[in-house]
């Protein structure tokens, strides 16, 4: 299979991101195009894994369909629109033009990753106290919103919530923050019926401008729900029955993290060389997830 890493579309670049090319189809309107680039430890590696730009956007729109209850979301079609190449189809998605709110929305119902960390030095996480005697994957009593800075290049850095909601204002960070931890634990109990454990995930959030009122030309912003959606590369995934026998088994790219911190690299670039069979058992897990999250074979 062969692994896609860069797209050159005769359209307006908005934007590319370590995984994500943007491009502008009207005023109201973006194409975001998913390609098979991986980015670990925040630097973007020379090779692609094959399939994964395609997981990442059905497992989105997947989401995206099912959380609409919860909040809008900026999702239109996955359709391509016409004249554009077709290897585009099913790595891309025409979705609303919003304003993005620069937080990261992080939820935690696990204990792991960097939260663990940080428990590990204080007893906390983001400023939160937890209970003592936890351990890697260990469940929380309740999921705990850990917020970080959205950086534009660099590593985030995790905040507590009173530095979030003085960087996004006070209504916007609660619900942001409740908006968040419901879309957890609705993701979470869908996850456990297919035989997986959601341990952690992050969300972005943007606001798009309507008029309220042609007369006095007031405008009311609605946040709305951006990016991607649960994927194995803004969450972590665990096989529920490893999990249970005390196994914390991912399908998402901590596989690849974990394949990097035996090496002797400084998590700078230049990034080193991904083997082969990292690269093809990533794919596996890449698809595993979404076969199980959604109950279809990702062709």
């Amino acid at each position: 299979m062969e692994a896609i890493t860069q797209t050159d579309l005769d359209l307006e670049l908005l934007g590319k991101g370590k995984v994500r090319d943007t491009y502008i189809l009207n005023v109201k309107e973006l194409l975001m195009v998913a390609t098979d680039r991986l980015s670990a430890f925040d630097v973007v590696f020379s090779e692609g894994i094959p399939k994964k730009g395609e997981v990442l956007t059905k497992l989105s729109a997947f989401w995206f369909e099912k959380t609409k209850h919860i909040i809008p979301n900026h999702f239109i079609s996955l359709d391509v629109p016409e004249g554009l190449p077709q290897y585009l189809k099913g790595r891309s998605m025409v979705v609303k033009r919003a304003k993005p709110i620069h937080l990261e929305c992080v939820v935690r119902g696990y204990l792991t990753g960097s939260g663990l960390k940080d428990y590990q030095k204080t007893g906390s996480v983001c400023g939160i106290k937890l209970p003592e005697g936890l351990k890697n994957g260990s469940e929380l009593p309740e999921p705990i919103f850990t917020p970080s800075t959205k950086a534009q290049s660099g590593h985030d850095e995790n905040i507590n919530g009173d530095r979030a909601s003085n960087l996004v204002g006070k209504e916007t960070f609660e619900l942001v923050k409740t908006t968040s931890i419901e879309l957890y634990k609705f993701a979470k109990n869908h996850a456990l019926k297919c035989g997986l454990v959601l341990a952690d995930t992050k969300f972005e959030f943007g606001y798009i401008e309507h008029n309220a009122c042609s007369k006095t030309n007031l405008i009311r912003k609605e946040i709305i729900l951006m990016d991607e959606a649960l994927t194995p590369d803004s969450s972590r995934y665990w096989l529920k029955d490893k999990y249970d026998s005390g196994i914390l088994e991912s399908l998402d790219k901590q596989y690849v993290r974990d394949y990097l911190e035996t090496l002797n690299w400084n998590k700078s670039p230049p990034a080193p060389k991904l083997p082969e069979d990292v690269i093809k058992k990533t794919t596996e897990r890449y698809l595993e997830a979404y076969q199980k999250l959604t109950g279809e074979k990702l062709e």
